[in-house]
């Protein structure tokens, strides 16, 4: 009975009563196909757009090594036919070259290896319909490490940057880039602002709103003779209740910077208010009721103070 070979490495099933006297050259060829197949490396050099990965029965071949590391000089995409198309294959594959090898055996699915990357890939043997599967593609790792440091982040922390577009540029400057540029700020234009914990993306027209609409601070109307001390830097508007009796209200500069200022707005009809200001200001001292009236803190003192006689 004449020789056979294995389908997926082509090792040479010896005849019962053939060979005698060189069997062992035979078997020795065999043991050198299986030790290629188990871990042989093997350097292929790609060109052009197309290369052969062929096993041939009985013969140590370029196919039948367990890790093909890619050289040459493709001249694009170079793909790669595993032949014939009825053998099992698994192969790590290490792409050295500087275009992508795309592996085909069959009409079925075909696995791209990118410039200077490593999968783990299998030929189904299908015959004219086989398929290449990329067994990396979906890699489970327990921990993952580059450079030799852990990865701790979780799947969903990793996932939150998928669809980000940022540039190198526009992260540094959330990380803290004190490179400042002095680009114009239009009505339009976009500001990042923490809403309750959850990052948004509003316009400058919008904050202008709010800061125009929150110049001031608006306390309790005052009910009885105090002291009004402004405790920030503030522009203040305060209501005085006279409705229950005299109040003396005592305007006193806190911590006001130049050109900020105290409204006072009696809201009652009845009874009166007393103003007094701090030494050396300027302008009106009232004595008798009034309704409104506007101080201006002048660095030193109150001054061009106005009110509206009640």
């Amino acid at each position: 009975m004449a020789s056979t070979y294995t389908v997926n490495s082509g090792v040479e099933k010896i005849g019962a009563g053939e060979q005698a006297g060189t069997w062992g050259t035979t078997t020795n060829n065999n043991l050198d196909i299986l030790d290629r197949a188990i871990n042989g490396v093997g350097a292929i050099s790609l060109s052009g757009t197309t290369h052969t990965l062929t096993t041939t029965d009985g013969t140590l071949s370029d196919g039948g090594f367990k890790v093909l590391v890619l050289g040459g000089s493709p001249s694009g995409t170079n793909t790669i036919t595993i032949a014939p198309n009825d053998q099992d294959k698994v192969y790590i594959v290490q792409n050295g070259t500087n275009q992508t090898a795309t592996f085909t055996q069959g009409s079925g699915a075909n696995i791209s290896v990118v410039a200077g990357s490593k999968k783990i890939i299998y030929a189904d043997g299908a015959g004219s319909g086989a398929a290449v599967v990329d067994i990396t593609d979906a890699l489970d790792i327990a921990t993952l490490r580059l450079g030799g440091t852990a990865i701790t982040s979780t799947a969903a922390e990793l996932n939150i940057l998928d669809g980000v577009t940022s540039t190198a540029t526009e992260l540094n400057i959330v990380d803290g880039d004190t490179s400042v540029g002095t680009t114009a700020v239009a009505a339009g234009d976009g500001i990042v602002t923490n809403d309750g914990g959850t990052m948004r993306h509003t316009t400058a027209a919008t904050f202008s709103t709010y800061f125009n609409a929150n110049l001031y601070s608006a306390p309790s109307a005052i009910t009885s003779t105090s002291t009004l001390t402004p405790s920030a830097a503030q522009s203040i508007y305060q209501r005085v209740d006279t409705s229950g009796g005299n109040v003396t209200l005592t305007l006193a500069v806190g911590s006001l910077a130049v050109g900020q200022y105290i409204i006072v707005d009696k809201t009652s009809t009845s009874n009166t208010l007393t103003m007094a200001y701090a030494s050396n200001s300027q302008g009106i001292s009232l004595s008798t009721a009034c309704d409104f009236a506007f101080a201006i803190y002048n660095g030193t003192a109150f001054s061009f103070i106005e009110s509206i006689k009640g």
